[in-house]
């Protein structure tokens, strides 16, 4: 298979219209227009019946007490682990795009409702748990919310895009499933795959 993300070449940065957070010298962060990019697949194989999208970073901080912190940073070789930003499912044999902003158009805090129009079924993303100790954004997210790692990391984020051919109509998952409940449900049914990777920071040093 073959996927194309729109506006982000392979290995390159990801344009911050595409970011949940963008860099801001006074505040070091602020909401950017976090708008889903368009993504085109092709080469798909014979016996494919759904598609799946997943979009996740493998360079969230295991420990989060330093996150976003004044005067600390957080080190580049402290464990990471992944932080989904994407997940739709039980997307038709029959598509092969998503337009830019169908998915996201703008932060929303509290998060997007689950139910609805999608081209598949969206998965709830990790800033469901990240904001969840905050009272003016805690809320259950779905669908897409774009990049947004901390300001205060030394270490250069990377950020996959993913869709997967299968073998079956739909995966079957309950309403509200996250990113370790899709890689589980499609274990022995992916007939193949296709990455793009892009990169992100908001520390200024690093950008």
């Amino acid at each position: 298979m073959k996927l194309e993300v729109k506006g982000l070449p392979d290995q390159q940065p990801i344009p911050e219209i595409f970011a949940f957070g963008v860099f801001n010298e006074a505040d070091h962060m602020s909401f950017g227009r976090n708008r889903n990019p368009e993504l085109v697949w092709s080469d798909v194989p014979e016996g494919t019946r759904s598609f799946a999208v997943v979009m996740f970073d493998e360079d969230v901080p295991s420990v989060a007490d330093d996150v976003n912190q004044e005067d600390k940073t957080i080190p580049k070789d402290l464990e990471r682990v992944d932080f989904f930003h994407w997940l739709l499912v039980d997307i038709p044999p029959n598509i092969n795009q998503i337009a830019e902003g169908t998915d996201s158009d703008g932060v929303i805090p509290k998060g997007k409702p689950v139910a609805r129009d999608s081209i598949g079924k969206p998965g709830v993303n990790t800033f469901t748990h990240f904001l969840a100790g905050n009272p003016d954004m805690a809320g259950t997210y779905t669908g897409y919310d774009g990049p947004c790692p901390p300001w205060n990391d030394e270490r250069v984020h990377r950020y996959h895009f993913e869709v997967y051919a299968l073998d079956v109509a739909s995966l079957e998952l309950s309403d509200g499933f996250e990113g370790d409940a899709v890689r589980e449900a499609m274990k022995g049914h992916v007939l193949d795959s296709a990455r793009v990777s892009g990169t992100y920071t908001l520390n200024p040093e690093l950008r």
